[in-house]
């Protein structure tokens, strides 16, 4: 976090099965409001589309459990924020899955940065709805995290 606050940039976070959990994670640390931007929580497709700008026939086509949406989803952070990364995540933390026959668990998390392409990567976590939630949140910072490293390794932020 260190780091990262140095820089002057900040994060964005489009989260829909972990509903704010991923931004609550990063709040807990002191110092937090220099670097994170803002959480969209948008749980249902037509908030992913009102407020990320993601296509409705992304949706229609792929579902809202897909690699296209997590990407469009951290793409759309990134624009709508001004930030200098964002990441994403979208999912089903159960019970049960859905009608398209996607396991409960299956989340896609996307990241997007202004210095590199968008990238997208699907997990499969076990547990109970909150323990796949805090999975999720966990891993999209760990992704976050990486590229974050990636890009500061390939130019200066």
């Amino acid at each position: 976090m260190k780091k990262l606050t140095g820089l002057g940039k900040y994060i964005a976070l489009a989260e829909s099965c972990t509903a704010g959990l991923t931004a609550d994670f990063i709040a807990r640390v002191p110092g937090a409001s220099r670097v994170l931007w803002g959480s969209f929580v948008v749980y249902t497709p037509d908030a992913k589309i009102k407020l990320l700008g993601v296509p409705e026939e992304l949706l229609e086509r792929h579902g809202p459990v897909s690699r296209s949406v997590a990407l469009a989803m951290a793409d759309g952070a990134l624009e709508k924020s001004g930030a200098a990364w964002s990441v994403s995540v979208t999912g089903l933390a159960g019970p049960g899955g859905d009608a398209s026959g996607i396991p409960t668990g299956t989340v896609w998390i996307g990241v997007a940065g202004v210095h590199g392409k968008s990238r997208a990567k699907m997990y499969l976590f076990e547990g109970k709805r909150n323990e796949v939630r805090e999975a999720a949140a966990a891993a999209a910072l760990e992704e976050l995290l990486e590229q974050i490293r990636r890009d500061i390794d390939r130019v200066e932020v």
